[in-house]
């Protein structure tokens, strides 16, 4: 490392990111980019990102001093697979929304993860579509108040991370904005393996979530994040029903095992 860390260094200039107070968008781009830095990386050359439509997606493009692509919602993986096969020595990553993500392109991440492509996958967990209004989500907290639900939401939240694991992932874990140490070794991680790899972080969303669940500042979603996380193996010794409303951080899986260009023969980083 040549120099002392600095979120700006990897910003495109005379560019104010979009984010509401208290989003924890702000903490991700922190974290990632210490993560990258710590890694060695003066500059984001030699990364290409991808993203689609929603608060996460604006991460990378058109904010980070680096090559993105923007893509139709919830395709921006099956994008980064094109650009992982056409260019194996660049390391593509894929900022997302848990709508993004688990909600539209559910399809494409369980099938990047069963094949193990080797991409990186970011998904910035919400809990709600906060870039249009607050509706509920894939991974909205059973009984959660939103504009569609306002009598709570009847559905059970997708568990990502874990799905992720079963599908075949070489990599996956969930970590909360108030683990910033936590979520920064994951993306060290995750930038350093092979086949696929995804990191679940879940996030406040003080305007479109927060304020409808008695939650109406970062400072209060961060506290409730701490209160009510708990480890796999704190997880695995509750009911149910003890579960239920906790967050469940940690390493979901962590394998080394080939990748999908690995198997073609195709050259990787």
């Amino acid at each position: 490392m040549s120099r002392r860390f600095s979120v700006r260094d990897y910003l495109r200039p005379g560019l104010k990111l979009p984010f509401c107070p208290g989003c924890g968008c702000y903490t991700v781009i922190s974290c990632f980019l210490r993560a990258v830095w710590e890694l060695g990386h003066d500059d984001l050359s030699g990364f290409v990102f991808c993203s689609g439509i929603g608060c996460a997606a604006w991460i990378p493009s058109p904010y980070l001093d680096a090559d993105s692509i923007h893509t139709p919602h919830g395709r921006a993986i099956p994008v980064a697979t094109g650009i992982k096969l056409a260019r194996p020595e660049v390391n593509v990553v894929v900022f997302g929304g848990d709508g993004d993500i688990a909600g539209i392109g559910c399809g494409h991440l369980i099938h990047a993860a069963r094949r193990n492509v080797d991409i990186t996958v970011i998904m910035v967990n919400n809990m709600t579509y906060g870039m249009t209004g607050g509706q509920v989500a894939p991974t909205t907290p059973l009984g959660t108040k939103t504009t569609t639900t306002p009598h709570g939401s009847f559905e059970r939240p997708l568990d990502v991370a874990r799905m992720v694991a079963a599908a075949g992932a070489n990599y996956s874990a969930r970590w909360t904005t108030a683990h910033t140490k936590e979520l920064t070794a994951a993306f060290k991680r995750a930038l350093t393996g092979r086949g696929f790899r995804f990191v679940e972080a879940v996030s406040q969303c003080p305007t479109n979530l927060g304020r409808r669940i008695g939650r109406a500042d970062a400072r209060s979603m961060l506290k409730w994040f701490e209160e009510t996380s708990i480890s796999i193996e704190e997880a695995e010794r509750l009911s149910p029903q003890e579960l239920a409303g906790r967050i469940v951080v940690g390493v979901f899986a962590d394998r080394d095992e080939p990748g999908l260009l690995e198997l073609m023969g195709i050259a990787h980083r």
